[in-house]
């Protein structure tokens, strides 16, 4: 049975352009996507970012849920550490009862806390920042930088009320469960959420390392997606720490995984590694906390001096993009999938002109389904 292949949009912004134009651009290329056999097509969490649109999954669900017709829609993912339960639970039971059994509900930790950082030896399986078929698994980037700098502290400050601490996640998930299956209390009062209670949906847990999502993915018999185009060196530590917890639910019998992959695909190598090369300066400014500044141009990004410092800080994003021909980025794409294991791959492409990155949506999906 071939692979699944999914997409994750970050409704990017292209220099020059507007948010209305990125919007418009990711409902076609959502329908784009489902002509093409997609599986599913989510929406991640951003936000204060000049170059991204999608602050908030729910609002565009609905917009692309009205614009296509079979493929899976969802978050990937809510970040819990602002929100409650509660309101997560109506707006996803609002997208149901208009589309039922359409949506997927992913759910990311977030909240001020650096990712886990693996402490001691590289991976077992990982010799020469390689796996033993060849998956790159460079150095472990620190976050730690992030959560000082001036942005993170006005981001934290807008998204969450005063004197608000981020929610325990594993509570968070478990209230969630609860207040679909319509078996919550408090205080020996029962709460029911209409529309949410019954919603026909598929909970994801996304997470990049071995920690807290891992394990409660896997404690709770959810689905896991493991972010190997944001943290590429963790993403064995997370796939394998979810296995280890995982306990069948009445949901699922066995672990499911999906794996996260950055993308550019065209007819030959130097056109992809064109349509890639605003990609250093985009991953630059989301490492300086700088935000994600709107996606540039190859000649825009080629107008830029780097720093050895700058370098180092995209180098381990940058090395793991995969960037080729159909059949190059397919073959890399077999490699992720067999060194994590991974049932379904998820696959997220930023270029500069939508047409570029519609059609290499387009090459992938047909060298895909000849494999």
């Amino acid at each position: 049975m071939r692979t699944p292949l999914s997409v994750l949009d970050l409704v990017p912004i292209p220099s020059g352009q507007t948010p209305s134009q990125a919007l418009r651009n990711s409902v076609d290329l959502a329908q784009a996507t489902e002509r093409a056999g997609y599986a599913r097509y989510w929406f991640a969490e951003h936000h204060l970012n000049p170059g991204v649109g999608g602050t908030s999954p729910a609002v565009v669900l609905a917009l692309t849920a009205a614009a296509t017709t079979s493929i899976r829609l969802g978050s990937g993912a809510v970040q819990m550490g602002h929100r409650t339960a509660l309101a997560t639970v109506e707006e996803f039971g609002l997208l149901d009862a208009i589309h039922p059994g359409r949506f997927d509900l992913g759910l990311g930790r977030s909240g001020g806390r650096a990712p886990a950082e693996r402490a001691g030896a590289r991976h077992p399986h990982v010799v020469e920042g390689r796996t033993e078929n060849g998956l790159r698994i460079p150095e472990p980037f620190s976050y730690r930088h992030l959560l000082g700098s001036p942005r993170f502290a006005l981001q934290k400050r807008l998204l969450q009320l005063p004197g608000a601490e981020a929610p325990c996640y594993a509570e968070q998930v478990g209230d969630i469960l609860d207040l679909l299956a319509g078996t919550y209390t408090y205080a020996g009062e029962e709460a029911h959420v209409v529309p949410g209670e019954g919603a026909d949906l598929e909970v994801w847990v996304l997470g990049s390392s071995r920690g807290e999502s891992a394990e409660v993915a896997g404690a709770r018999g959810l689905r896991f997606g493991a972010n190997y185009h944001v943290s590429p060196a963790t993403v064995l530590d997370a796939v394998e720490a979810y296995r280890a917890a995982f306990r069948p639910s009445a949901e699922l019998a066995d672990p499911y995984v999906m794996v996260s992959a950055d993308v550019v695909v065209a007819e030959d190598e130097d056109s992809a590694r064109e349509l890639a090369a605003g990609y250093r300066l985009w991953v630059r400014g989301i490492r300086t906390a700088e935000g994600a500044i709107p996606f540039p141009t190859p000649e825009e990004a080629r107008a830029h001096s780097w720093t050895a410092e700058d370098q180092t800080l995209v180098a381990d994003r940058v090395e793991t993009q995969f960037v080729g021909t159909p059949a190059q980025v397919a073959e890399q794409l077999e490699v992720l999938r067999d060194a994590t294991g991974a049932d379904e791959l998820l696959i997220t492409t930023i270029t500069h002109d939508h047409a570029d990155r519609v059609h290499s949506y387009e090459l992938l999906a047909k060298e895909w389904s000849q494999r």
